[in-house]
């Protein structure tokens, strides 16, 4: 089945969505019983930890972690967002940096000024753009982000959302109660697939999508630590509490040059097996054996992979023992603590 097809469905309950490309499940979004990403808090602060710069603050989900504190005393009140998932027993991670985010605007009260995504390069279109976001924001003292969703679409719709944008962060801004609270949820997956997956789309929203795609399928497979790859090799992706370990495998192919092979397919297949997985955190590559001369080049081929993917990720680079590493940033709940 070619072209882009998105499914909002649910599976035992939960809201999810899906992304499937040319037959391929490319991305996958489930609710969890987790706080989401994007959630907004008037927290307090509760002690400060002088070794790692960093202040514990109270929230009603539970302990936080805001990093680089300045100013800030016990008591004192203030409003984070939560920036990603929390591993098990942890603090959740939050930041002050507060970004009201949607599909065409991004709203930045701690950053003034107007901007176009870089990606949209027609002159005439970023004047266009400019001129929308100009008359929309009128006298507000907030900055503002144009998304690369920006191009071609009606300006309507994409002053109908910097306004909702602006509503919304007047509303938390200037919010005058008091104690730990939440203020703005974070968003949803059907509403997350809506803000994000831009691109052209079919948008499939009937009950059992999801397994008249073969969704249910591939979920199976992804479940499971066992990720095939292209030309028979296929990697072993473990979760441990420190780190992801990903294991590249030759599988039946015994040429001399099997080991290159197999590392190009998970250069270029990882960045989609931990994107499904909701796997972030550090991450270990076993790489199967090949010459050194070929390191660059599947460097230049995973940091192709990972350059439009959902999540932030930095390759880290070799290790003395000729592992490579990542830390990509943990913005989803694993798979494996959602779906039984």
């Amino acid at each position: 089945m070619k072209g882009r097809t998105i499914i909002l469905d649910h599976i035992e309950g939960r809201e999810a969505a899906a992304l499937v490309v040319d037959g391929v499940l490319e991305d996958f979004l489930i609710d969890s019983d987790a706080p989401t990403p994007g959630t907004i808090y008037r927290a307090k602060a509760d002690r400060p930890v002088k070794g790692q710069g960093g202040m514990f603050l109270t929230t009603p989900d539970g302990p936080a972690f805001l990093r680089q504190v300045k100013g800030l005393a016990p008591g004192q009140e203030l409003l984070v967002q939560l920036t990603g998932y929390a591993d098990t027993g942890k603090a959740l991670p939050v930041t002050q940096k507060l970004l009201f985010k949607s599909r065409y605007a991004i709203v930045t009260p701690e950053a003034p000024g107007l901007n176009i995504s870089r990606s949209i390069r027609d002159e005439d279109e970023r004047d266009r753009l400019l001129e929308i976001a100009h008359g929309t924001m009128g006298d507000s003292s907030y900055g503002l982000i144009l998304r690369s969703a920006c191009d071609g679409a009606d300006a309507e719709d994409i002053e109908e959302d910097i306004l909702a944008m602006l509503a919304l962060a007047d509303q938390v801004l200037h919010d005058e109660g008091s104690g730990p609270e939440v203020l703005a949820e974070g968003d949803t997956p059907h509403l997350l697939a809506w803000r994000d997956w831009t691109d052209p789309a079919d948008v499939e929203r009937e009950p059992g999508g999801f397994e008249h795609h073969g969704v249910l399928e591939t979920l199976d497979q992804v479940k499971t630590i066992r990720e095939p790859l292209s030309g028979g090799a296929f990697l072993f992706i473990e979760p441990t509490r420190a780190l992801v370990a990903v294991d590249v495998n030759t599988g039946s192919d015994t040429s001399l040059a099997a080991g290159t092979k197999a590392n190009m397919a998970c250069a270029k297949g990882l960045a989609r097996a931990l994107r499904l997985r909701g796997l972030g955190g550090q991450i270990v590559i076993d790489l199967a054996p090949m010459p050194k001369k070929d390191r660059r080049a599947f460097e230049s081929a995973l940091r192709a992979s990972f350059r439009t993917d959902s999540e932030e990720t930095t390759l880290v680079g070799w290790t003395n023992l000729g592992h490579f590493e990542l830390q990509r940033k943990r913005g989803r709940v694993p798979l494996s603590e959602v779906l039984s």
